[in-house]
C-alpha cells in the first residue's frame, strides 16, 4: 500500500528521545527551551513557543489577541475543524469566507465585506502548505484596526516575496504564526505546536498560559535553592509540549530543507507526469509563494466521481484522502450562520483528492500513482439522473 503522507524519522530523533527520557527530566524543561530557540532562528521571528498542539496554539493566539465572547473572526470553513474550533473555544463566532478556487487559501477580496463593527480579528490559512495572499491580508487587517493570526499549520519550510526578498512563513508576517507538529506536516513531534511572534508581551502570556497560568515555572522551581510558592493568578491551561517531544523535534528541524527540497522535487514531477490527464486541475504556485507542498491536491475532472476515483485507487493499493474538508457542512459547526456563500470551499471538497507525497516516495511508486489516476479519469463518470435510478 502507497500511503497518502509518512513521516521522516531515524536513529537520530530515537536517540534524541533516549537521551530526554535518560535525563531524568521528560517534562516540558530544557529541550523545549532548545528547541523553542532554533525554531525561532528558523523561521527568523524573535519569540517562539512550544505548546502541545497546533489547535492550542491558535487558542492562546486568539485569546491573547483579546479575542472575547461574542466578537467575530474572519476565516475560512475550507480547513480542519480545528481553525473554527478554536475561535468558539474563545466564546467568539467564525465568520466563514470563501476561498480562491487557484490557491484553496483565503480570498482577500471577500474580507472586509464580511467586517463588522464585532470583528476582531482575521484569522487565515497557509492551506496545504501553499502561503496566503499576506500581503494583501495584513493591509486590511492594518487597515480595519484587525489582529492578523496565522494558521501556519501546515507550512513550515514555505516562502513568501516580502518587501523585496524571500523570507520564511513563521517569521510572521501578521501578528502571530501557529504551526501543527502532527505527523501528518512536514515534520513532527508526534503531536506538538508552536506560535511565533514579534511581541515579547505576547510570548510572556503564551508560556504563562500554557502552564495553568503558573507564576513561577517548576523548572525554575526545582531549581531554586530556597523555598518558592507559585501563585495562579488567572485561569491557565496545560498546552505544555514534553521534553521528549521537543527532543525529537531538534533533531526534525536539522532535517527540514532536505525534507522541503524532495517535496519540492515530488512536486514538480506530478505536475510534469500529470499534465497530459484531460481536464485534471494542479495545483500552482503563485510567483510570490513558495510551497513545502506538504500536500499534493488536484481538482478532478468534470466528468469525474470523487469516491469512484478514491476507490479505485484504494484498490490499486494507493491511499488518498478527499479534498480539505468544510467545517460549516460539519454538525459541530451547523449553528454557525453563514453570511456569504461557499461554492469555491464545498466545490474543493467535493472535487478535489489529495495525492500521496511523501519524501520515501520513490520514482516507481510516483508512476503508480499517475497511472492509476489516469486510468480512473478515464473510465470513471458522475452518473446521470436516468442511471441513478434504481432498476424496477
Amino acid at each position: 500500500m502507497i500511503p497518502v503522507a509518512m513521516p521522516v524519522m531515524g536513529e537520530a530523533e530515537a536517540e534524541a528521545a533516549r537521551r530526554a527520557i535518560l535525563s531524568g527530566w521528560i517534562t516540558q524543561g530544557p529541550e523545549v527551551a532548545a528547541f523553542e530557540q532554533a525554531f525561532a532562528s528558523y523561521v527568523g521571528a524573535p519569540h517562539a513557543c512550544a505548546v502541545s498542539n497546533c489547535t492550542t496554539a491558535l487558542h492562546l493566539a486568539l485569546r491573547v489577541a483579546g479575542v472575547q465572547a461574542g466578537d467575530e473572526v474572519i476565516t475560512v470553513s475550507h480547513s480542519f475543524i480545528a481553525t473554527a474550533n478554536a475561535v468558539r473555544y474563545c466564546g467568539a463566532v467564525p465568520v466563514f469566507v470563501d476561498i480562491e478556487p487557484g490557491s484553496f487559501n483565503l480570498d482577500p477580496a471577500r474580507i472586509e465585506a464580511a467586517i463588522t463593527d464585532r470583528t476582531r480579528a482575521i484569522l487565515c490559512v497557509h492551506q496545504m502548505g501553499l502561503p496566503c495572499d499576506l500581503q494583501r491580508l495584513v493591509e486590511i487587517g492594518h487597515r480595519h484596526g484587525l489582529v492578523v493570526i496565522e494558521d501556519a499549520a501546515c507550512a513550515i519550510g514555505s516562502e513568501i516575496a516580502w518587501q523585496g526578498e524571500w523570507q520564511p512563513i513563521g517569521r510572521p508576517h501578521g501578528d502571530v504564526a501557529c504551526f501543527s507538529l502532527h505527523p501528518r506536516k512536514v515534520i513532527s513531534t508526534g503531536e506538538g505546536g508552536m506560535l511565533t511572534t514579534r511581541r515579547a508581551d505576547w510570548d510572556r502570556q503564551y508560556r504563562l498560559l500554557r502552564q495553568h497560568a503558573m507564576s513561577v515555572p517548576d523548572s525554575v522551581r526545582h531549581g531554586a535553592d530556597q523555598v518558592i510558592f507559585e501563585t495562579y493568578p488567572t485561569l491557565g491551561y496545560n498546552y505544555r509540549m514534553t521534553d521528549i517531544q521537543a527532543a525529537v523535534g531538534r533533531e526534525q528541524l536539522k532535517r527540514l530543507p532536505e525534507i522541503v527540497a524532495r517535496r519540492r522535487h515530488l512536486a514538480a514531477q506530478y505536475a510534469r507526469q500529470l499534465a497530459g490527464i484531460d481536464g485534471l486541475g494542479m495545483p500552482q504556485e503563485p510567483a510570490w509563494a513558495r510551497s513545502n507542498w506538504q500536500s499534493y491536491c488536484v481538482r478532478l475532472p468534470a466528468r469525474c466521481d470523487q469516491r469512484a476515483v478514491m476507490q479505485s485507487l484504494l484498490d490499486a493499493g494507493i491511499s488518498t484522502r478527499r479534498g480539505i474538508m468544510c467545517s460549516h457542512r460539519e454538525p459541530a459547526c451547523r449553528d454557525v450562520a453563514l453570511t456569504q456563500p461557499l461554492p469555491h470551499s464545498e466545490a474543493a471538497q467535493d472535487h478535489a483528492i489529495l495525492l500521496p507525497l511523501y519524501p520515501q516516495l520513490t520514482a516507481q511508486d510516483q508512476q503508480r500513482v499517475v497511472s492509476a489516476l489516469a486510468r480512473a479519469c478515464g473510465v470513471c463518470a458522475l452518473p446521470t439522473p436516468e442511471s441513478a435510478q434504481p432498476v424496477e
